[in-house]
């Protein structure tokens, strides 16, 4: 069984900035693509950023500037560093990986979950 175990998340003033850590741990073959998404009460999950295994990255329009996403292969590690960090980035940010056990088929797997709070 594969996890993935986000941490990094927190409270921080208008204008900081946070960095989100997402590692998978379990048996795994492959990684393909790992991405970043985010959730507010009441509002469907919203994809923030994805890194593909070759390094393309894609992120939402809301981010781009001032949140990038990297990955350590080696580790099967995700990151998101945050900056400029404004009110309407407060979500539950969820890490999930596209993940092969043995070579074979493919999963989909999501992280817990992890609180990021900006303060005015």
């Amino acid at each position: 069984q594969v996890q993935l175990v986000e941490s990094g998340g927190g409270l921080v003033q208008a204008g900081g900035s946070l960095r989100l850590s997402c590692a998978a741990s379990g048996i795994i073959f492959s990684i393909n693509e790992m991405g970043w998404y985010r959730q507010t009460p009441g509002k469907p999950r919203e994809l923030v950023a994805t890194i593909t295994s070759g390094g393309s990255t894609n992120y939402a329009d809301s981010v781009k500037g001032r949140f990038t996403i990297s990955r350590d292969n080696a580790k099967n590690t995700v990151y998101l560093q945050m900056n400029s960090l404004k009110a309407d980035d407060i979500a539950v940010y969820y890490c999930n990986a596209d993940v092969s056990q043995y070579g074979g088929s493919w999963y989909h797997i999501w992280g817990q979950g992890t609180q990021v709070t900006v303060s005015s």
